[in-house]
């Protein structure tokens, strides 16, 4: 086995690692990575990304959103959040599944003081609450499997950045479980930091097994990972454009009048779109319905598309920006 050291908090990076790894190092058999993200909400594979992010909070505190290779639900990082990635080519065998890497983990608390047990398919629980989520990918015999512990979550940012919105989406999206979960360092009598718990992990790892060598990426594999992460994992996209065709109705009160929008998106772009409501205007609305139709559904796209015209001969004493934010948050 292979270990990767990884230094980066950047998310679209971190992603596209993890995915150089498992797609271009195939000659190793199993590889092993530990990482920690800046705030970020990790969308998976066949998620709706709008459905599962509050999109004006995260917006508001420069949260990343990013859509990684594989399926499961949508899971919140910030820089007391321990994420790990296993690439293995012993998928078929399944020799290495996620009970066989939680042993290290729950080792690892228990030489800390904390007791902790695989329970059910895949989770990892401390007196009945969940620290750990995970998913996987498969590709050729050849499987990622990553998850993220809890060490010290800001639980609050959490719920408001997952926080699922009002509006009504109607989706072929896989949807996020919610489950009950708890912080790992609030569980350990003796304190320590995220970076020290990720040292034993990495001790333990090698414990188990202790012919683990280090994999150093050259200036090429780090560049190329560079390359993909501008390239495909940051961009919007990768994370909003690969949604499935969604229905959305979003309804909005002013004092100047209710405003109702009803609006079919593929790929993020919206393809048709009508506004109802108690609202005043000297002209018909279909014209800001057909000047809609293929701009991005994302409020900054379509606030600057409202600005080309005087919004106010439709929307009596709204702004451009209350306009913009009936229609998207």
């Amino acid at each position: 086995m292979k270990y990767i050291v990884n230094k980066s908090n950047n998310p679209a990076y971190n992603i596209a690692l993890e995915a150089y790894a498992f797609k271009e190092l195939r000659d190793e058999d199993e590889i092993f990575i530990l990482w920690i993200n800046e705030p970020a909400i990790i969308i998976g594979k066949h998620q709706n990304t709008i459905e599962e992010i509050n999109k004006e909070y995260i917006d508001e505190h420069g949260i990343h959103v990013v859509r990684r290779l594989s399926g499961g639900g949508a899971v919140y990082h910030d820089l007391n959040n321990l994420n790990y990635t296993i690439i293995s080519n012993k998928a078929d065998e399944g020799a290495f599944d996620f009970k066989t890497f939680s042993q290290p983990v729950i080792e690892t608390l228990a030489d800390l003081g904390v007791t902790a047990e695989f329970t059910g398919r895949n989770d990892l629980e401390i007196d009945g609450k969940k620290f750990c989520g995970n998913a996987q990918a498969y590709s050729n015999g050849r499987m990622m499997h990553h998850g993220c512990l809890l060490f010290d979550v800001d639980m609050t940012v959490l719920g408001n950045a997952l926080k699922v919105s009002k509006d009504k989406i109607e989706s072929k999206g896989v949807k996020s479980v919610r489950a009950r979960v708890t912080n790992i360092l609030s569980e350990l009598p003796e304190k320590i930091t995220v970076h020290e718990f990720s040292d034993k992990i990495l001790e333990k790892m090698k414990e188990h097994y202790p012919d683990m060598t280090e994999y150093v990426l050259s200036e090429d594999e780090l560049a190329k990972i560079q390359k993909s992460a501008d390239e495909q994992f940051g961009t919007w996209e990768w994370t909003y454009g690969a949604a499935p065709e969604y229905t959305i109705s979003r309804s909005v009160r002013y004092p100047a009048g209710k405003v109702t929008i009803y609006a079919n998106v593929d790929k993020s772009v919206i393809k048709s779109i009508k506004i109802y409501g108690d609202f005043f205007g000297i002209k018909d609305v279909k014209d800001i319905e057909d000047l809609l139709v293929g701009v991005r559904y994302e409020y900054q796209d379509i606030l600057e598309t409202l600005k080309t015209i005087d919004t106010t001969e439709y929307f009596s004493r709204m702004t451009v920006e209350e306009v913009a934010k009936a229609i998207v948050a």
